[in-house]
């Protein structure tokens, strides 16, 4: 279709013009003009202006851009035209660009279709070839596929709407249905795809299960030990249940990759803890290639310490020493004392700071306005605290002042009766938190924040100051205050000590003052050793610096002791200098900066590993050393990393390991895999659930659901209890006596060897006290006993498990993870008693059919209340009658007991005189 535009005569008449004709042809989208016999043409959409229009009264002018023209003016067009001209141009202009426009996007459309075949071609032509060498596609190789992916011009919802276009459909050699399926795929969800075609590789390995999986151990692997072995991302973390099989699959995972030819032998890396495990691991994979006809291959197994050395020899070429002080725990903290020995020899000012840090500061405090752990309890059940000089305060913040003035030697007096007497209808007796008698002043402790706030829960509070306050500047006697702030965040020398020397009292320092009978003993020195040991080993392990901590001291509120950790990093700071001078005397390092500098090889480059395939076992006890030389080990393209363990089991944080590390194992490895074993071949399904039920009340744990087949024989759990610990001993042996007979007789099966075998598990060595004597004699034809500590026991099993001193404060120790780890550790488990309650977890799972517990009235371990609570199990005594109390509400350690006193009978706790609560009765208390 075409429109045309043309002069008139009388046009050409009046305006002089040549003869011309111009069409606009719309099939064609462009202007042709015939001038003077010759024909020229121009796209409508070639230049902004093709026809520039000089309107007049009867005729118009146009100028005119034409091909192969120079800009011509014509004439003699008549002026009533000229609005469909410009119509006709306006409209030729957009029908030209539309076309332009559907030309680009066809070309789009086809390009893009073209891209996203052939990169469905080739992606799926890489991802057979890596399925069928390795069975499974990495993440990493995953991810080259995604970043192969080409960009596209068009959406996928444009892209569609093209396919109505008949037109389009043309341009493309395939039918509508296989265009629609390239499209579905290529923008489908990659990952989830990924996943599905993985999990097809476990489905499908029954000819693997009869060649490989049911030969590789003495048992052949369940369906979840397979998917461990058979899943080879590149960073993998299994979260195993005690007694899964967890050493199995490590060991079947070599024999797998080598049998694949996914890694050879020699790039295959098994790390243990120590030399022990290290063996096992390579005595059971050397057995397990045997079973499957490979007895020539041989795999490393390797200790992190030796490793590390390795890589440090060859990086340098020198072989670093390691001092067996600086590796052996026991060693260690015996040269830790020579050092601090000499330091308080050489040192007035480090000797002062370290008795000083015993004496006052052994102790921390808890949150501001929390809760806090006491020492005993009044008749009333309110808690309260001893000091050094034996007296009874209410808080752990006046107990910190007493424990001052007492170094101090201060004369005071806790809380006496003010010299005036305050009673009124509104007020009791005034009694002062502190009286100085030798210098006539009074001291109050207040509970105030920063801010100047006391805790929420202190209703009226600060009426109750300001009160004091004015009744001091009303009988005219002399009063100074600290507050929880200050006592937290600043030294008492310069607190309280200024204070009292301005009103003429003496301070006279001395730790070694007599500590009168009744006193609460100052910290040891040996557990301040070991603390400082375990926060070395956490400095060096996180590379940290002693300036670095201060400044995250520095970021503390106030609920932080604050003050208390400025004073540990005074007498750690000369401590780790004495540490490592004995290290350079002997041209050593310790295991933590071995760790460290193999690391630092690793990635500058001065190292290369030539391991492929690393797995790391109880990787819950991995240290952040640990974790980055790991991490510096696969930190290359097509390295594997496979971790194992169960952060439920870890109990090493002494020897400086990091639960963080495991539970928090994709920051610090990238994208992982993580597998759970959660069948166990040990435990009863009862037992799993009840110390299942116990771990997991900490929130921080991993989950995990723990299923046994393993028959039940009788309950799993029993708990005796004795008078008086002079009784333990003998209750065991008779526990272990009734159990003899019962194998005598038949009604117990005998165990794996002919005899059943019994764990005494202690929290301390010297519970073997409680073994009973000449057992092998009377009991050793059909029992095995053997005696551990609970830390020892990890990784070994028993058909029975005797726990024989739940007791408070015994198990669990309350002490056991002291706050200043924290300034050492960047995470941390902040539940209460985390480790502890890990332990006794640990203890559980040894047993493969039952735990006995033993315990003492009135002293019961706060975990065996939590089991009766949780109604998991009973305690019976001796003679086996079920044992119903009334626990003592107070400190829920001791029973409510009937005792005989001037006044008759009354109830009270058995934990007298510790806790000296009576309950009421009938709204009166007991006399």
């Amino acid at each position: 279709m075409s429109t045309v535009f043309e002069p008139t005569s009388w046009g050409l008449l009046f305006t002089g013009s040549r003869r011309w004709c111009l069409r606009l042809d719309t099939n064609a989208l462009e202007l042709q003009l015939s001038l003077d016999g010759k024909l020229y043409r121009t796209d409508l959409d070639g230049c902004d202006e093709p026809v520039v229009i000089h309107s007049g009264i009867f005729w118009s002018a146009l100028t005119l851009q034409m091909d192969g023209l120079t800009p011509t003016r014509i004439d003699g067009l008549p002026s009533r035209r000229v609005r469909a001209l410009r119509r006709a141009v306006a409209d030729g202009k957009a029908s030209a660009r539309l076309a332009k426009q559907r030309v680009i996007q066809h070309q789009a459309f086809s390009e893009d279709y073209v891209r996203m075949r052939e990169w469905l071609d080739s992606q799926g032509i890489l991802e057979r070839a890596i399925r069928g060498k390795m069975g499974w596609l990495p993440y990493e190789d995953q991810q080259d596929m995604l970043q192969a992916r080409p960009k596209l011009t068009l959406a996928r919802e444009t892209f569609l709407s093209h396919l109505q276009d008949p037109g389009v459909r043309q341009l493309l050699p395939d039918a509508l249905s296989d265009i629609e399926d390239v499209v579905t795929k290529y923008h489908a969800d990659w990952r989830l795809h990924w996943v599905a075609l993985n999990s097809t590789a476990v489905a499908g390995s029954d000819t693997l299960k009869r060649e490989l999986f049911d030969l590789v151990e003495k048992q052949p692997l369940t369906d979840e030990q397979i998917r461990a072995v058979m899943c080879f991302d590149n960073r993998v973390l299994v979260v195993a249940s005690a007694g899964s099989g967890k050493t199995s699959v490590m060991v079947a995972k070599a024999v797998y990759a080598v049998h694949r030819q996914i890694v050879g032998p020699d790039r295959i890396l098994l790390l243990a803890f120590n030399a022990k495990a290290a063996e096992e691991l390579a005595t059971r994979t050397d057995t397990a290639f045997k079973r499957v006809g490979r007895p020539d291959v041989k795999v490393e197994a390797r200790t992190f310490h030796s490793l590390g050395l390795s890589i440090i020899g060859s990086a340098t070429g020198r072989k670093p020493n390691v001092p067996d002080w600086a590796v052996d725990a026991a060693a260690g903290l015996r040269k830790l004392e020579a050092i601090v020995d000499d330091l308080k020899d050489r040192s007035t000012e480090f000797r002062t700071k370290w008795d000083l840090f015993r004496v006052v500061f052994g102790r921390d405090l808890p949150e501001f306005g929390g809760a806090s752990a006491s020492d005993g309890w009044d008749r009333d059940g309110n808690g309260y605290v001893w000091t050094i000089r034996g007296e009874r305060v209410r808080s752990h913040e006046e107990r910190v002042i007493c424990d001052w003035l007492f170094y101090n030697g201060v004369n005071y007096e806790y809380e006496q009766p003010y010299e005036f007497d305050t009673s009124t209808a509104d007020h009791r007796q005034y009694f002062p938190d502190f009286y100085y008698p030798d210098i006539g002043l009074y001291h109050e402790h207040f509970a105030l924040n920063a801010a100047g706030n006391p805790p929420p829960a202190f209703a009226g509070y600060l009426d109750g100051v300001a009160w004091k306050r004015a009744e001091h500047e009303r009988r005219g006697t002399k009063l100074i205050e600290t507050t929880s702030h200050q006592l937290r965040t600043r030294s008492l020398d310069d607190v309280l000590g200024k204070q009292l020397t301005a009103h003429g009292g003496v301070l006279d320092p001395n730790p070694d003052r007599p500590i009168p009978e009744r006193g609460f003993p100052p910290m040891e020195s040996e557990k301040l050793i070991a603390l400082v040991r375990i926060f070395i080993t956490h400095v060096k392990s996180n590379c940290l610096t002693i300036d670095e901590i201060r400044r995250r001291i520095s970021a503390e509120n106030g609920d932080v002791f604050v003050q208390r950790h400025r004073m540990f990093l005074e007498i750690v700071e000369p401590v780790l200098r004495g540490w490592d001078d004995a290290l350079n005397a002997e041209g050593g390092i310790d295991f933590e900066d071995m760790l460290n500098q193999a690391a630092a090889h690793l990635e500058s480059s001065r190292y290369q590993s030539p391991f492929e395939l690393v797995m790391a076992d109880e990787f819950q006890d991995a240290s952040r050393a640990r974790a980055r030389l790991c991490r510096a080990l696969v930190n290359r393209r097509g390295r594997f990393f496979f971790a194992v363990g169960d952060d439920w089991q870890s109990i090493n944080r002494f020897a400086g390991s990091d639960i963080s590390v495991m539970t928090a194992f994709a920051d610090w490895f990238g994208y992982s895999e993580v597998l759970k074993l959660e069948q166990t071949f040990r435990c009863t399904q009862a037992l799993c659930d009840v110390s299942s039920e116990f771990i997991t009340k900490n929130p921080n744990q991993l989950k995990k659901k723990v299923l046994s087949a393993t028959p039940a024989m009788g309950p799993v759990l029993k708990a005796l209890q004795v008078e008086s610990r002079g009784e333990l001993q003998g209750a065991i042996d008779s526990y272990l006596a009734q159990l003899y007979r019962d194998l005598m007789e038949g009604s117990v099966p005998p165990g794996r060897d002919g005899t059943v075998t019994v764990f005494v598990l202690g929290r301390y060595n010297r519970d073997m006290s409680y073994v009973p004597n000449g057992w092998q004699v009377r009991y050793g034809s059909l029992i095995s006993l053997s005696f551990l500590s609970i830390h020892r026991s990890k990784g070994a099993e028993a058909d029975y498990v005797i726990l024989p001193a739940m007791l408070n404060p015994a198990f669990p120790n309350t002490r056991a993870d002291d706050p200043v780890l924290a300034m050492a550790m960047p995470t941390g488990d902040t539940y209460p008693m985390s480790e502890e309650r890990r332990l006794f977890y640990v203890a559980l799972t040894r047993a493969r059919r039952s735990v006995a517990l033993f315990t003492v009235k009135g002293e019961t371990s706060s975990f065996l209340n939590e089991l009766v609570k949780d109604g998991a199990l009973k305690v019976e005594a001796n003679s086996g009658e079920v044992i119903e109390e009334e626990r003592c509400p107070a400190c829920e350690v001791g029973v409510i007991v009937k005792r005989s006193g001037p006044y008759g009978l009354f109830e009270a706790c058995s934990s007298y005189p510790r806790c000296e609560f009576k309950p009421r009765r009938g709204g009166r208390r007991s006399n």
